[in-house]
């Protein structure tokens, strides 16, 4: 099957090296992918610049292919499932959870000349960093590419409630099945209460499993492709 890789904030395609790896020797095709504004120099890119990225690639691949989105990207595989919910065979959603309508994308952090940079390493103390060493901190700050405010500001439009019927599985690093079931169950993921067909996969890793455990996350995209 093919699988679409979107990275979340200031990250690219590359990113996704050794899950890609891993996934190619399971049998599957990964395709990551390197969206406007996030590794290509396109500094006025926009929400539907990335959308468009992300529909091109699910519009070529040769059957339904399984749109992964991590962090602040699980919202654009959802927008993909609200723009093509004939087209896709399943959505995984690592560390995060889809934007509602009429909400901006990612506005989380400061904005300076008309770019979401790093915000450094505070925010994210606790378990979304724990599993990341001091050699692996300096070597995503130094690949970290600021984010076109067009994108972070950009305003999520939701429209077909055929989405709710693509299966889905939410992968989950730094916190649990139980505490996402739970944000679920108390309202705090509206699209994801309304899903029809929702499973959930631990991993024990912080935020960003594809740079700390690539093979494990591997294995659990190929299974989630498998039960497609």
């Amino acid at each position: 099957m093919d699988i679409l890789l979107i990275g979340g904030l200031w990250l690219n395609g590359s990113v996704w090296d050794r899950v890609a790896s891993a996934l190619e020797s399971l049998g599957h095709r990964p395709v990551p992918l390197t969206l406007p504004g996030q590794g290509d120099g396109f500094v006025s890119a926009t929400l539907d610049d990335q959308l468009a990225t992300v529909l091109a690639a699910v519009d070529a691949a040769p059957g339904k292919p399984m749109v992964v989105g991590h962090s602040a990207a699980c919202t654009l595989a959802w927008l993909a499932a609200d723009r093509r919910p004939e087209r896709i065979a399943k959505v995984a959603l690592i560390g995060g959870f889809p934007t509602a309508d009429g909400q901006p994308y990612a506005d989380f952090f400061e904005v300076s000349d008309g770019v979401m940079p790093f915000p450094g390493w505070g925010p994210f103390e606790g378990p979304d960093a724990a599993d990341l060493d001091d050699g692996a901190r300096r070597e995503f700050e130094a690949g970290a590419i600021s984010v076109p405010v067009g994108v972070t500001k950009g305003v999520v439009r939701l429209a077909d409630e055929r989405r709710f019927d693509v299966p889905t599985v939410v992968v989950c690093p730094e916190f649990t099945p139980e505490q996402a079931q739970e944000l679920i169950n108390a309202g705090d993921a509206p699209e994801l209460a309304r899903a029809k067909h929702i499973d959930f996969a631990d991993i024990d890793s912080g935020h960003w499993p594809m740079l700390t455990r690539p093979a494990e996350l591997a294995r659990i995209l190929a299974a989630a492709a498998g039960a497609a």
